[in-house]
């Protein structure tokens, strides 16, 4: 979790967070902004070299292109002249060469998927890759045709899977009544709950996707006819299985579910899934500190989504005709200070705490909608398990800035639900005492659960600030990082800027950590 490969194809201007093995942003040249390169982009200029004219490539012509000045990359079977784009990638030329020349689809994907590549380097289309043919596997259900698959609304496993294969892949079958529609999704695992289960259905296009560990499973059709707003989903836990109930707008039987869609009944790693969005409202908009701000997003009635804890989203905005995507941490709207139960939020709200950077494209676009506007979010993303905190009896948060945001609902899980907890301890690094965010409600937390504690660090304080001074180091993190007991099990959790995060966690292996006592949040 820790070894996050370096930056490759983010959106210029983006802030990322990265781990060890991460590369820090590049510092751009003036006027190699996002908002510059859309501008070249509308310009008019050719940035392919081709003067408009798309070409097929072989994969000798590809390889070629493989030169600073002149660098092509194929992403998807697609082909970007990248050439122009070299000074306003913010990972710096050196990261877009490991793809020169080259397919970096699978750089692509393991570093930044949810960058909208093709929106950004649109006017850098060469063209396609002239694969050549390879043999269609004959063992994957998926390559088949959807009328072979599929027998009265259920998949025909027997003819497609082996035994071993049968016992572990899920499916799914329908059912009616007069008045609804029952999809039935039997994952044939244990341990299933609302957070493992996404369902959309908007313009008559019902998806179902459920969350297994790293690989998803998806039931995606156009409905046969329409179907009311609102739905219910059943989750039976023990059993694993998964019931989408329908309403139907009129009392006809269906003949058929309806299309299947092309990623319809899939079972594959979440990193080769697309991600998925829908239209959210702007619901509210407070002030948090003097920069930061907390949005109040609401889902869809015909959405089923719940953000786990340490998982992001992604906002995406069209801004001057580009798609611009962002991840952010969802939240709670404040810091519980009862430790009965968990803080369960609604299932309809996803609040978000975000910093407004004055040059900030995406930022700016995002402080400028109104009340009532609408945004796309995400599907959550993310590899933190609940499971990491469950036995630990030291817990150590280090944030700097809105890295805390992921800290929120982990603090509430932690506090509330781990019963061998002895310690929790935010360290929360800012810059000035008015960044501090929340810091009346951890005070409180801190005077009503004798576990935790939050030690304040400023880098530039006033004259009168008592409390600790300086930027993470080993020596402050070996001073405030103090285990309950000698061989006490600790997880430290950290997030913030990029630097922040590699030299936290440097600093943290240098004093004797080991990776598994370390999750770095990144996105």
């Amino acid at each position: 979790m820790l070894n996050v490969p370096p930056q490759a194809f983010p959106a210029p201007g983006s802030q990322q967070r990265v781990a060890a093995g991460g590369r820090t942003k590049v510092p751009l040249k003036p006027g190699r902004s996002l908002m510059d390169w859309i501008r070249l982009t509308k310009s008019g200029k050719d940035l392919t070299g081709l003067k408009g004219r798309l070409i097929e490539v072989t994969e000798d012509e590809l390889a070629k292109h493989n030169k600073k000045e002149d660098c092509w990359i194929c992403i998807r079977g697609l082909v970007y002249n990248v050439t122009p784009y070299m000074e306003y990638h913010p990972g710096g030329e050196d990261e877009l060469m490991k793809a020169a020349g080259a397919d970096g689809t699978d750089l692509f994907d393991q570093v930044h998927r949810w960058v909208n590549y093709e929106s950004m380097l649109k006017e850098c289309l060469v063209g396609r890759m002239a694969f050549k043919p390879i043999a269609a596997p004959k063992d994957i259900s998926s390559t088949l045709p959807e009328e072979k698959k599929q027998l009265n609304g259920m998949l025909s496993e027997r003819e497609v899977l082996g035994a071993s294969a049968r016992d572990t892949t899920p499916s799914y079958d329908w059912f009616q009544t007069d008045d609804m529609i029952t999809v039935v999704i039997y994952t044939k695992q244990k341990g299933m709950n609302a957070e493992l289960v996404i369902v959309d259905c908007q313009d008559r296009r019902l998806r179902g996707e459920i969350i297994l560990d790293d690989h998803s499973y998806l039931v995606e059709v156009d409905l046969d006819r329409e179907v009311q707003g609102d739905f219910a989903v059943n989750i039976g836990e023990k059993v694993g299985k998964v019931e989408i109930i329908l309403k139907k707008k009129d009392r006809i039987q269906w003949k058929v579910l309806g299309l299947p869609l092309e990623s319809h009944n899939t079972f594959i790693r979440r990193t080769e899934r697309g991600l998925f969005y829908r239209k959210c409202k702007l619901v509210s908009k407070t002030e948090v500190t003097h920069d930061t701000k907390l949005f109040c997003f609401m889902l869809p009635k015909s959405t089923h989504l719940q953000v786990p804890i340490g998982q992001h989203v992604y906002l995406k905005q069209i801004i001057a005709g580009t798609e611009v995507v962002k991840p952010y941490t969802p939240l709670l709207p404040f810091l519980p200070l009862d430790f009965k139960e968990p803080f369960c939020q609604d299932g309809v709200h996803i609040y978000l705490m975000i910093k407004i950077y004055s040059c900030g494209l995406f930022t700016q676009a995002l402080d400028h909608l109104q009340i009532g506007d609408d945004i796309s979010v995400s599907s959550p993303e993310g590899n933190f398990k609940k499971s990491q905190v469950e036995a630990v009896e030291d817990l150590f948060l280090l944030a700097a800035g809105t890295g805390f945001t992921p800290m929120v609902k982990l603090l509430n899980f932690a506090l509330t639900k781990v019963d061998c907890l002895r310690t929790v301890k935010l360290i929360f690094f800012n810059k000035k005492e008015d960044d501090i965010l929340w810091r009346n409600q951890l005070e409180q937390l801190a005077l009503r659960d004798e576990r935790f504690e939050v030690q304040f660090i400023l880098s530039e304080p006033a004259e009168d600030w008592v409390g600790k001074r300086g930027k993470i180091s080993s020596a402050l993190l070996s001073e405030c990082m103090k285990r309950s007991k000698k061989d006490s099990k600790v997880l430290i959790c950290i997030c913030g800027p990029t630097p922040f995060t590699e030299q936290g966690i440097q600093y943290l292996q240098d004093l004797g950590y080991s990776q598994e006592e370390m999750h770095a949040f990144t996105a």
